[in-house]
């Protein structure tokens, strides 16, 4: 369990004061300006397996009084409900039917706390997931072939694959759906991810996704959104946000959107949502294309913990940069921001995910660097002719800080956007952009590893074309251009006065933490880069290899003093790359065992 530490005190004065203040954020919320988007939702996302995620944002006055509309409960509503409906006692007295009535009653508290906020909630929904004495009984019906379990966790060898297009699927999903609002009135709609499905936190139940890919899938969308549409929408009146994410197909190609959303006639309770990446919420990846496409109502997901740039631990504001472009855009056409959507019919509001994406930490006790993104991002939503500076500025005078002090911020919150862009990743080549994910740290692994699930990290074919291009030279500067960057953010954050101690001290950590982790990432790449190219060319720079891999160590070292010496401190990136299928996420391979094994090459 996460903590939020010394944070929690900053939002509950605020929450306090903005009750008592009757502030203006609130009024302008309930208000709804002529230039407010329709929908302007939160959502606490869950760490697979970790349980609920402790954060201001699962308060729903805090997410109210934040200027959000509405909350979206990642609490497997799905799993919570009996199938009566479809079968006496299907689910029998037991741990089973035990634990669905416990998770209910989870839920009901999380619904009747939003509705004394007068705050809509929204379901976030795996389709298709039901329990296990279902699957006992109708496996054989419902698909009994093992399926890709990429993305799926929890027990893997007894996932089976439904299909939308089997009778009995359908007789299920709408029983679901039957049983959700029956048992949750007072439920405002659900967010359908299809995507991918998670078992970590529902041992008592088995599934997967009810679509596939190609013609097939195309067909299985229009089905399985047709029928959605007349349950949700046409028969409840209740909301409908059909998410598009899957692995670059759906959610990413242009033509296959309006493939499957041309067929689909729309409904005022029928949206579909969208991440603003053309792809996951990574750097260097375009704006999605599938924004302001096609005759359907869309909504925009934007991550503010963002999972592969540090999740909160150091200065990281994106918010400026998915309302007016980030710098990669520059020079392309078409719509690469949300400033450039907002005419558009189609765009009817913001998905901000305040907390969570991805697996695993940093952990982090302070809130700051995801709520300033959040902030903005929701109070845009509510005034789309405002400008961003406004807003942010609006953002610093409630932390308390002078007009001075403001400025500085700014530019440590603008300065981290170009330095996590040089630091992770490059502008001049490829770079695997899933090298480091969470709190993982990939490298130039020692062999070559065929399954997917265990390469995440390798940047093995990026190096070497970097190597016969040319570019190592000018990759490196790119690297010691982001520590330049991050220095001065460190530098800057010293010279804050004003705010409150929590903060201030907060900004420093986070500032120096940034710092340390792109300075190892410099140091690693040099080791790794210099290294491949010695091997390639049979000779080392071993001066400068020697020199980084005794400064890469050092660096780890004032790493680990400044988590041990700071509270707020959050926790620590680790040396291996991202590998799923073992507890930790990880195996050997990564940044630690390349760096460690060019090393031994040099001093042999």
């Amino acid at each position: 369990m996460k903590r939020l530490g010394g944070y929690k005190l900053f939002i509950m004065l605020f929450v306090l004061l903005n009750f008592m203040c009757k502030s203006p954020v609130t009024e302008n919320h309930n208000s709804k300006k002529i230039n407010s988007l329709a929908y302007i939702m939160n959502m606490v996302h869950v760490n697979p397996g970790e349980g609920e995620t402790n954060s201001a944002y699962n308060t729903p006055n805090f997410v109210k009084s934040r200027g959000f509309d509405a909350m979206v409960l990642m609490d497997y509503i799905q799993c919570a409900i009996t199938y009566d409906n479809f079968e006496k006692n299907i689910i029998p007295q037991g741990n089973e039917r035990a634990w669905i009535t416990s998770q209910a009653e989870i839920i009901d508290k999380k619904l009747r706390e939003a509705d004394s906020a007068s705050i809509d909630v929204y379901a976030f929904t795996d389709v298709f997931v039901a329990p296990k004495s279902i699957w006992g009984k109708y496996g054989e019906e419902m698909g009994m072939q093992e399926t890709d379990f990429h993305g799926y966790g929890g027990d893997i060898k007894n996932v089976r694959k439904p299909n939308i297009q089997f009778p009995i699927i359908q007789k299920l999903m709408r029983a679901q759906i039957e049983g959700i609002f029956n048992r949750f009135p007072s439920l405002d709609g659900l967010v359908i991810r299809f995507g991918e499905t998670y078992l970590h936190d529902t041992p008592n139940h088995m599934g997967g996704k009810l679509v596939r890919q190609g013609d097939e899938g195309i067909a299985d969308h229009v089905t399985l959104i047709n029928l959605l549409r007349e349950e949700v929408c046409v028969k409840r009146n209740k909301k409908l946000f059909y998410r598009t994410w899957d692995f670059g197909w759906f959610h990413t190609e242009t033509e296959i959107y309006l493939a499957i959303t041309d067929q689909i006639q729309p409904h005022d309770n029928l949206v579909f949502s969208i991440k603003h990446t053309k792809g996951d919420f990574l750097r260097t990846f375009d704006f999605n294309p599938t924004l302001g496409k096609g005759k359907h109502a869309q909504i925009v997901e934007v991550q503010c913990q963002r999972e592969y740039e540090g999740k909160g631990a150091h200065p990281n504001y994106i918010a400026e940069a998915v309302i007016n472009g980030f710098e990669e855009y520059e020079g392309m056409e078409g719509i690469t921001s949300l400033s450039d959507l907002k005419g558009n019919p189609n765009f009817k509001g913001v998905w901000t995910w305040a907390r969570g994406g991805g697996w695993k930490g940093p952990y982090i006790t302070n809130e700051l660097w995801c709520d300033l993104n959040a902030y903005v991002m929701s109070h845009w939503a509510l005034d789309t002719t405002r400008k961003e500076s406004a807003i942010f500025t609006e953002y610093a005078r409630e932390l308390g800080l002078s007009p001075e002090d403001t400025e500085i911020f700014r530019e440590i919150a603008l300065l981290s956007n170009k330095g996590v862009l040089l630091g992770r990743t490059s502008k001049l080549t490829h770079i695997n952009p899933w090298w480091i994910r969470d709190h993982h740290m990939g490298g130039i692994t020692a062999k070559d590893f065929n399954n997917h699930e265990e390469a995440w990290g390798r940047l093995n074919e990026d190096f070497e074309q970097i190597i016969s291009k040319g570019l190592v030279e000018d990759v490196l500067a790119e690297k010691e251009q982001a520590v330049h960057i991050w220095k001065k953010i460190e530098t800057l954050s010293q010279l804050v006065i004003t705010g409150d101690k929590l903060f201030k001290d907060y900004l420093k950590i986070s500032s120096t933490y940034g710092r340390i982790k792109y300075e190892i990432i410099q140091q690693a790449w040099i080791v790794m880069l210099k290294g491949m190219e010695g091997e390639k060319k049979e000779v080392f720079d071993r001066e400068l290899i020697i020199k980084s891999k005794h400064k890469y160590d050092q660096l780890w070292e004032e790493f680990r003093a400044l988590k041990a010496n700071n509270p707020q401190c959050a926790t620590l990136y680790k040396p291996y790359g991202f590998m799923l299928g073992n507890e930790d996420l990880h195996g050997e391979e990564g940044m630690e065992k390349a760096v460690n094994r060019y090393l031994s090459l040099v001093v042999e």
